[in-house]
Formats: structure tokens, sequence, C-alpha cells
């Protein structure tokens, strides 16, 4: 791992491996970079950068909000002068990711890649394409109060069920690798992106975007992806029918054979030009 010092003094590790256009990879709630460990084979033709979020892995903090982990990736970014690059945002991953393409940062990204995440994750008046309310406040009080169940029931939810035989592994060690983090900047990092609401900030994303959605998913559904897709200026989506809130793990074969085509595909034409 390297590390990177952000304008506060926190320190960010991060894997910057392979030559090509940049990949920067943001992992979900409670995960680190080791979640894209099935990418690696694409640092063959690209550049791969593979960030722990500030709160997770390897780079450890006390109460992380959404805003503060996109200015870290935006302050790496510009410190690795990356150009034409295309972020893979998975889960609060998503969020960073608009976060930062919103930002003055986002004229160094040529394009995104949001894997099953919605622009806002509690349902309101008006808005029903993200968790119920009872539902974030319950995982709010079993983040506080049951840390260890919560995370490792997390990382075997976040598969389709009934799980397969061949992902017992890779969900076990998920679960594991979950309940390691520390409780209290998990529950700052919830609370902060659950006050999420990117609604309005998204319409604004020019970046041609790839929408991947997992079709078990049991957090989104296909009329959240389809709201992506009608409110980014330049989207389209590809279901994984396999899979549910970690395509990228589930199918990574065909998950890697998408990123690279639509990296290969990508033009200053658009995502009409970049086509699954």
């Amino acid at each position: 791992m390297q590390h990177f010092t952000a304008s506060d003094g926190a320190r960010i590790a991060y894997r910057d491996e392979g030559a090509g256009r940049p990949l920067v990879l943001l992992h979900g709630f409670m995960a680190h970079g080791g979640f894209f460990r099935g990418q690696a084979p694409l640092a063959a033709n690209h550049r791969l950068i593979v960030i722990d979020l500030r709160g997770h892995g390897e780079s450890p903090a006390n109460a992380p909000k959404v805003e503060r982990i996109a200015a870290d990736v935006a302050e790496l970014a510009a410190a690795l002068d990356l150009r034409d690059a295309i972020g893979v945002g998975w889960s609060l991953g998503a969020t960073v990711l608009w976060h930062v393409l919103a930002g003055e940062a986002g004229q160094r990204f040529a394009g995104a890649v949001i894997v099953d995440m919605t622009a806002r994750v509690c349902n309101g008046e008006g808005w029903s394409l993200g968790l119920s309310p009872e539902v974030c406040t319950a995982r709010s009080s079993a983040i506080r109060e049951d840390f260890e169940n919560f995370a490792a029931g997390a990382g075997q939810a976040m598969f389709a069920q009934p799980l397969r035989a061949e992902l017992r592994e890779v969900a076990d060690w998920a679960s594991a690798e979950f309940v390691r983090n520390d409780p209290a900047a998990m529950a700052a990092v919830w609370g902060s992106l659950v006050d999420q609401d990117l609604r309005a900030l998204i319409a604004g994303i020019r970046q041609p975007t790839l929408v991947v959605h997992g079709g078990q998913s049991q957090l989104y559904g296909d009329d959240t992806t389809a709201h992506l897709v009608a409110t980014l200026p330049d989207a389209r989506a590809l279901r994984f029918e396999q899979s549910g809130h970690a395509p990228h793990l589930e199918e990574p074969e065909r998950f890697n054979r998408a990123l690279a085509d639509f990296a290969g595909r990508l033009s200053r034409a658009g995502l009409s030009q970049a086509a699954i």
C-alpha cells in the first residue's frame, strides 16, 4: 500500500498498479480496496488506482463524512495528476464519486461507472427509490448497538440469494472484513451517507456514465437504475442478472469485460460511442 497525506493531515492508503487509462476504484460502505481484488487483471491494460476510503481499511479516521471522503479522492487525483480517468463507484463509492465529478476534480475524469447505488439512500416525501425510513433507522441502531452482528449479516446479504456455492468463501471473507471496522467510524459514515440527497447534483454530471445494477440486489431495484439513467445527462444501464449488490464480486469476469469495453470505447462523443 502507498499513502497520501490529505490536506487535513490524514493518511489515505491506496494502490497504484499498471499503466494506461486510469481506473479509480471506490469501494462501498464497510468495505476497503481489497473488495476490488477481482479487478486486478485489468491492470494488464489500465492503470488501477484502488483507494481505502477514509475510515475504512488502512485509512483510519474518527468521524468521516462523505464530503471529506470525496475531498480525499479529489486531492489524490490532483496529486497523481490523473487525466482522462474513469471513476468506478460502488454503493458509498458512487456517492463519493458523484461529489468528485461535480467539483473541480471532475475535469480529470472522462467517464464514470456507478455500481448499485441510488441518488438518495433514505426514502421520504416524493422519493421511494431508496430504503424505507424504518430500515434506515434500524440500520443506524444496529450499527451503534450490535455492530458485529450487523456487519456480519450485511456481508452475506449483499450477495444474490440463495448464495451460490462458489461464492460462499468470498461471502464469508466479506463478512469478516466488515466486522473488522471501527463501529464509531462506520456510524459516522452511515449517518453522513443517509443525509445525502444528490438528485439535483447528478443532473449536472456531464461525464458519460455506465450504471451497473445487480438484478437480484436487495437494496435497489430496476426503477432506481431507470431514475439514474433518466437523470444523468449521458448514461446507460447494464444489468447483471446473477448478482446482488456487488456485481464486481459476483460476476467479476463479465464486470471486467464491461469496464474494459466501456473504457476502450469511451470518446469525446459521449456514451453513444461507448455503448455496451
